[in-house]
């Protein structure tokens, strides 16, 4: 099976000799495409690193966060079972992929990045499922049952936007490794997941433990 070849260019472009795979996500049913790591095992050179610290191909990523709340999704459908989903900055696709395989009426990937847009709709070919897309979460009705957000807080700067999940949503779900003092009056944890980011970044042990937190709308 060959990637797809506007993804595969991006990366190249990137990174020369990266390529992309189609790989099995443990514990689950679903695969993505995400970089190869048996042929990324050497240093970077500093122009490399300069690009990739630029425009980070987030999306070539299966991050912890994402793993976890595909998980979750899996064992708990009933999240999202006949209901209509964003998932806001979905990255690869992964938590929109397991609504859409969970049973939900509806699920929009909404992402900033074209290239992440590009991703989900790979990722959601190579699952055989059906998602909407959006560019613009500001752009969308107020109608959703459900606001789906995994690894978005890794930058702080991004807080603010759990008060506006659910301006887009009745509920939202939040799947997040980063913030430790992650305090809102409006969202409780419900449980500790375990997972980590494909291909393996030999992250620290604290980003495998990812706390998954609930909001209801006042």
């Amino acid at each position: 099976m060959s990637a797809p070849p506007n993804l595969q260019q991006s990366l190249s472009e990137l990174l020369g000799d990266a390529r992309l795979v189609a790989c099995p996500l443990p514990e689950t049913a679903l695969q993505l495409w995400l970089i190869d790591a048996h042929n990324m095992d050497r240093a970077f050179t500093p122009e490399e690193t300069r690009r990739i610290l630029h425009e980070p191909p987030y999306w070539s990523f299966c991050w912890a966060s994402g793993l976890a709340m595909a998980r979750y999704l899996a064992e708990h459908p009933q999240w999202v079972a006949g209901k209509r989903v964003l998932d806001f900055g979905a990255g690869s696709g992964v938590a929109a992929i397991a609504a859409a395989r969970a049973g939900a009426l509806e699920v929009v990937a909404c992402d900033l990045d074209p290239l992440a847009l590009a991703a989900c709709r790979a990722n959601a070919a190579l699952n055989g499922v059906e998602l909407s897309y959006s560019e613009d979460f500001f752009a969308e009705t107020d109608r959703f049952d459900l606001i789906l957000v995994a690894d978005v807080l890794y930058d702080r700067e991004n807080l603010p936007l759990l008060d506006q999940f659910l301006s887009r949503g009745r509920e939202a779900l939040v799947a997040d490794s980063r913030v430790r003092d992650f305090r809102h009056p409006l969202y409780r944890r419900l449980e500790m997941l375990e997972a980590f980011t494909l291909p393996d970044l030999a992250e620290p042990e604290e980003f495998r433990h990812v706390s998954l937190y609930h909001a209801c709308r006042p």
